[in-house]
């Protein structure tokens, strides 16, 4: 295997031998030919659509199969070798009625030809991100996928709740497309990767903004909430992830039955959400980001799902309370998580879930106080004129975006570090599990603004896109970059590096990333960045707050 997807690569490079996601390496291999296998679907759906007989659910496939090859989504090889068996008689159909039934012409590249049988004995050497020869290529094809992967999750999350759109389908086929080696539809030049890749951003941008119209649309506009992190003396469930939906279907199924649901991780900014509010059962919020899940599930005692990523490869003493459901998946040779998958209609039936929960235990308490969630782009902008007065007053002096993922990395105490260290003229944006490392500090309020303002999951990072854009207009500036605002923000996974184009395609400059720069950016990549866009490391906070606050 090969893989470097995620922030943990190992050695800052790549991982070799398993994942340091506890991925093992023959699950990697899988998901290099589910890929492989989805290139060809996507060339051959291509050519279909050019003579009308193109598959109508490529796109809902393909972003479901993407998804599941995110970092700590999937852990089943089972799942994959059905997913790719599928890619290839979906591919197999549209490629027959292309040719009207005869053999595609030597012309055709193998992504469109190989058989289940051949694509099982291809190595990651062969298929995966190695066999990319070139340093510069294979870094631009590898973040495109990577920012693919980003457009598919969030685009699974408005599917659900009914929003898609064919731009972002043609999109994922046009760019899946032009990664493929000898293909007369793909295999841009350089300039015409990186053009692709603005493209991407601009489609991430697009996709967050379905999402975030799916979910107010469904689930009203979050208001500034207040969320216990304290337990009651009822058995739970927790819940984690990202899909509301599904914390939809929970809380119906649990009401009346005298089960607590509380919110792990991304799942925290539910809370702020008005039709949730109406549940009595939805209590708190149960721990913290996802890394601490191995002692966090074992002490909550009662049964788990997890929606989407982020799963760690779970202990043996909460293995059989820990369910999955949509993309997730675990199975390795000591345990297989259950699943519970959706009927025809979309529902689920959590009894089994409910069942088991009223024979556990009250979760142990791991704290006692509340903390705040509820700030996207609505409940800011509504007080946009106090927000703006303070500025101009000069009480707040910057805002500091501070979003993105957590992770185990111990150079990521910079993040609290940083945040503590600021000045209390200053504001921090934030959205996605980074802000478990500052949330629950006591940073005070400027004028009953909240220090930190959480818009959401890392989704709502399109939250804090309309807010700059707004205090932009606000202010009578050209651009975002012309505002006491700056960027500190950190990455671990797919999703992250999506959001990380989406603002460059917005042509938001001086961004800081950390706590590592991606290892797929090859040094003449990160070169045009850094003419670009005058993207950089974090370094260290004392460095830091000189060049991002006192200038």
């Amino acid at each position: 295997m090969f893989c470097y997807q995620c922030e943990e690569t190992m050695n800052g490079t790549g991982c070799t031998m398993n994942g340091m996601c506890g991925k093992k390496g023959e699950v990697a291999v899988l998901q290099d030919r589910l890929i492989y296998a989805l290139k060809g679907y996507a060339f051959c759906n291509s050519r279909g659509r050019q003579k009308g007989c193109n598959d109508s659910d490529f796109g809902p496939f393909v972003m479901e199969a993407l998804f599941a090859t995110l970092t700590n989504v999937n852990f089943d090889g089972a799942y994959f070798e059905k997913k790719i068996q599928e890619t290839l008689d979906r591919r197999d159909v549209v490629r027959n009625a292309v040719h009207d039934g005869a053999p595609p012409g030597p012309q055709a590249p193998n992504v469109a030809t190989i058989t289940y049988d051949e694509l099982m004995t291809k190595t990651a050497d062969e298929i995966g991100v190695l066999s990319t020869a070139d340093i510069d290529t294979r870094s631009l094809r590898e973040t495109l996928i990577y920012g693919l992967k980003g457009i598919s999750a969030y685009g699974m999350h408005a599917h659900i709740l009914g929003s898609e759109s064919e731009d972002v389908y043609q999109f994922i086929e046009k760019a899946l497309v032009s990664t493929i080696d000898a293909s007369p539809l793909g295999n841009p030049d350089k300039d015409g990767m990186i053009a692709l890749l603005m493209e991407c951003g601009s489609i991430g941008v697009k996709i967050m903004s379905m999402l975030d119209a799916a979910n107010t649309g469904a689930y009203g506009s979050p208001v500034p909430t207040q969320v216990s992190t304290g337990v009651g003396k009822n058995p739970g469930i927790l819940i984690s992830g990202h899909d509301l939906k599904d914390l939809e279907m929970l809380l119906e199924q649990t009401k009346g039955s005298g089960i607590d649901v509380y919110t792990h991780g991304e799942m925290l900014p539910a809370h702020g959400y008005p039709f949730f509010q109406k549940y009595e059962n939805l209590v708190g919020n149960y721990g913290n980001s996802w890394w601490h899940q191995k002692s966090e599930f074992e002490k909550f005692n009662g049964p788990i799902l997890m929606t989407t990523n982020c799963l760690v490869p779970p202990k043996e003493t909460y293995a059989e309370r820990l369910f999955t459901t949509n993309m997730v998946g675990y199975a390795d040779d000591k345990s297989q998580l259950k699943h519970i998958a959706a009927n025809a209609d979309g529902s689920k039936d959590f009894s089994e879930i409910i069942e088991l929960a009223k024979k556990c235990p009250p979760p142990e308490e791991l704290e006692n106080g509340t903390v705040m969630t509820g700030f996207a782009h609505a409940a800011v902008l509504s007080v946009a004129d106090k927000v703006i007065d303070a500025v101009k007053a000069g009480d707040i002096k910057k805002f500091v975006v501070m979003a993105g993922c957590d992770g185990r990395r111990k150079e990521r105490e910079y993040y609290t570090e940083f945040a503590e260290a600021l000045p209390h003229d200053t504001v921090i944006l934030t959205a996605g599990c980074a802000k478990y490392r500052y949330n629950k500090l006591d940073l005070g309020d400027i004028g009953g603004i909240p220090r930190v303002l959480d818009a959401g999951q890392c989704n709502d990072c399109y939250s804090l896109v309309v807010i700059a854009l707004e205090l932009a207009k606000a202010f009578g500036v050209e651009t975002v970059n012309d505002l006491p605002l700056v960027f500190n923000i950190a990455w671990y996974e797919q999703k992250a590096t999506l959001v990380f184009l989406s603002l460059l395609s917005l042509g938001v400059q001086n961004i800081v990333i950390g706590p590592t720069l991606p290892a797929c950016i090859s040094p003449d990549v990160l070169d045009v960045l850094v003419k670009t866009f005058n993207v950089s490391k974090n370094t260290d906070v004392e460095s830091d707050m000189k060049r991002l606050i006192t200038l």
